[in-house]
């Protein structure tokens, strides 16, 4: 083996031009393969961090009734069917160990009135309950004016693109009652004067469901806020409070599960003939019931339980390192007996989450595009070099050296080539990851987002990816050299003469 290796490391010394030019190429091969694989592993991990957990949680749990799984941000404004059965399913999830954590929360599409006199604007809305929100998400919302609701009060958080969105359309601007109108914050593009700016401190919404029962709502403006990440995506869905949402959708509220009705008032409401009403005769309620003077519904007489209204969906968060296909499998086995099935967050973000597969899809196609240009270099370059060489190896055929020694002989160059030059390779294309780490290179160009994994690049190697690139490189250099090895082998004496 030592003879081996020091004559492969001869010819490269003696054939320095060559071995210069295949050590280029393996460099190159190895640095591209290592910036690739880095910004692949920095998209996945930013995915996961600004999609995930900033927004829709590993998966989502909706009604069996559902039909479609793009539950976020399907066009049309489709209906998403509602829960009706929130704390069956919170019972489920304790008992799946692979569960992290999850919130309950309401989504639909909203018509946001315009008072002015205007056309209405169409928006997705967030129901949700904002301490579990807060505790589920942790800080994926930046507050620009006004703040946090931490309480189940009617309010309203207006993200900063859906709040520009609305002002280009109407002259309309949201913001909170304690809020001046701060100019900085205007689209740069307006023509407006501030004379022509309506200030609005409250929003109007009227629901929109597949049963049209919805109402108006008013609700105050608590703050608003801007998505961490993709928020010209993200930045159209407000978020309410959740009753204020299940009034807006015309949904069960918490607060009239827990209304108690006397014995009058079911009694009139249980009538199968309404006109009965207007009999002679009241209806009789027993002797000891109290009998209700007016048809208004008797204030609520227990606790409110949040949980006991309506919601859409249900974001989950698993515990690191499950196998979201197989959780999804898993959950949705677990919740075909009380009617609900799981959808991954790829599916349940519809376009954005195929967008994101897309252009892994595409860095990685565009990784084995330059792992297979690298071959074919290589394996031409290493084709001539053993063509250059026939004398060469025909002599050493002709002293005694056998087909596997001249084998042997050529492959050991071609990995001292690789290992040296590869190994430069993957080092600096660390290196340059971590540049670029630093640099922090922004952006609020939605598609950049989705390739950066969220507003900032951060491209991001780990020892697995290294060790993947390394081997990429492995199977780069064995696959290159099989062709020029065999070249090599089938050099004998004869053509050594016949070439001189």
């Amino acid at each position: 083996m030592n003879l081996i290796i020091k004559i492969a490391w001869r010819n490269i010394l003696r054939h320095r031009g060559k071995s210069i030019i295949i050590g280029v190429i393996l460099f190159l091969g190895a640095f591209v393969m290592t910036i690739g694989n880095g910004v692949i592993s920095g998209m996945d991990r930013g995915l996961q961090k600004n999609i995930v957990e900033g927004f829709t949680g590993d998966l989502i749990i909706a009604a069996t009734t559902q039909e479609s799984d793009n539950v976020f941000l399907e066009f049309m404004g489709k209906a998403i069917d509602p829960i009706y059965n929130y704390p069956s399913i919170d019972s489920m999830l304790k008992t799946i160990l692979i569960v992290k954590s999850w919130l309950p929360i309401g989504k639909n599409t909203a018509m946001v009135l315009n008072e002015d006199g205007g056309m209405p604007d169409f928006v997705f809305v967030l129901g949700v309950d904002f301490a579990k929100y807060k505790a589920f998400f942790g800080e994926n919302l930046k507050v620009i004016e006004g703040t946090f609701p931490m309480s189940n009060g009617p309010a309203v958080l207006v993200p900063t693109g859906w709040r520009k969105q609305f002002f280009n359309f109407s002259n309309i601007w949201f913001t909170c009652p304690t809020c001046s109108l701060d100019t900085a914050l205007l689209p740069p593009d307006s023509k407006t004067t501030l004379d022509d700016i309506a200030i609005k401190h409250s929003v109007v919404y009227m629901g929109m469901n597949s049963d049209n029962s919805t109402t108006d709502v008013r609700t105050e403006v608590a703050g608003v806020v801007k998505y961490q990440a993709l928020n010209t995506i993200f930045g159209n869905f407000p978020i309410l409070d959740i009753e204020s949402y299940r009034s807006c959708l015309g949904y069960l509220r918490a607060d009239d599960a827990s209304v108690v009705l006397s014995e009058a008032e079911k009694h009139l409401l249980a009538l199968d003939d309404p006109t009965a009403l207007f009999g002679a005769e009241p209806p009789k309620a027993s002797s000891d019931a109290p009998v209700a003077k007016t048809l208004a519904i008797a204030s609520p007489v227990k606790p409110v339980d949040i949980n006991t209204g309506v919601y859409n969906l249900v974001l989950v968060k698993l515990i690191p390192g499950q196998n979201l296909d197989a959780s999804v499998k898993k959950i949705t086995e677990s919740g075909k007996k009380i009617g609900v099935r799981a959808v991954s967050w790829k599916k349940a973000t519809g376009l954005v989450g195929s967008i994101a597969v897309v252009i892994k899809a595409a860095l990685f196609l565009f990784v084995m595009f330059l792992f297979f240009v690298a071959i074919i270099i290589i394996v031409n370059t290493l084709s001539m070099a053993a063509l250059e060489r026939t004398s060469e190896i025909g002599m050493m055929r002709a002293v005694g050296a056998k087909k596997s020694f001249i084998g042997r002989m050529f492959f050991a160059e071609t990995g001292m080539l690789s290992f040296v030059f590869g190994g430069i390779g993957i080092v600096s294309g660390f290196i340059a990851i971590q540049i670029v780490s630093l640099l922090h290179w922004t952006t609020d160009n939605d598609m950049l987002q989705l390739l950066y994994g969220g507003d900032t690049f951060r491209p991001f190697l780990s020892l697995g990816d290294i060790g993947i690139t390394i081997l990429q490189l492995a199977l780069v250099t064995l696959i290159a050299v099989l062709y020029p090895l065999s070249v090599a082998r089938r050099i004998t004496p004869l053509d050594a003469i016949s070439r001189d």
